[in-house]
């Protein structure tokens, strides 16, 4: 089985938890950073979908967008951001 993890550029860390853990329901399986004041990396999992967060400006571009296939909470997932108005 082939693995791909999404990697999405934020820019604001207390953001992207109140969004991604707060308000979708991931959680935190790790974080890194190669010492004070430099970018963090996070990496975030709903069930079996994992995806890697980075403050890193040389990672990703802003507006990433990202095809999920197989992950069984899909819909369910798309229903909670549904109601919530996103």
């Amino acid at each position: 089985m082939t693995i791909a993890r999404p990697i999405f550029r934020i820019f604001d860390y207390q953001k992207a938890i109140e969004f991604y853990i707060d308000w979708l329901g991931f959680k935190i399986d790790g974080e890194h950073t190669f010492g004070e004041n430099f970018p963090l990396y996070i990496m975030i999992s709903l069930g079996d979908l994992k995806i890697h967060l980075t403050e890193h400006h040389g990672d990703c571009s802003p507006g990433a967008r990202i095809h999920i296939e197989n992950f069984p909470d899909l819909v369910n997932l798309s229903q909670t951001i549904d109601r919530k108005g996103l």
